[in-house]
């Protein structure tokens, strides 16, 4: 039955090719680095969000469920909201000092960026 997945080919009209077989797009996922391979950058950021701060780290390499899983450690030892998206985790607010102590702690290599 999953060979013959209709959806997956709307945009496919007609082959005159007997040996065609159809494939899909697969988005494969980078696999995540141990945290001391990881080089993360620890920013300030306050630009289009209304001129509020909040503290972005980039670099990350890995799959986004790990990613996810990063942010929900930060956002919870720093005890404020944010989000996980598009290879970056936004903290809200300035806890720059403070993520990169904990990163540090938990075995990530990172550094402040930025001003």
């Amino acid at each position: 039955m999953a060979d013959n997945d209709w959806k997956a080919r709307l945009g496919m009209v007609y082959s005159t090719n007997p040996d065609f077989q159809y494939t899909t797009d697969e988005v494969v996922e980078e696999e995540t680095l141990a945290p001391a391979e990881q080089n993360l950058r620890v920013w300030l950021d306050r630009k289009q969000r209304g001129g509020k701060v909040v503290t972005l780290v980039k670099g990350f390499v890995g799959r986004e469920d790990d990613l996810a899983e990063l942010a929900r450690l930060l956002k919870t030892k720093c005890g404020v909201g944010g989000a996980a998206k598009d290879g970056e985790i936004l903290i809200q607010g300035d806890h720059r000092d403070r993520v990169v102590e904990i990163l540090t702690k938990s075995g990530y290599r990172c550094k402040k960026a930025g001003s």
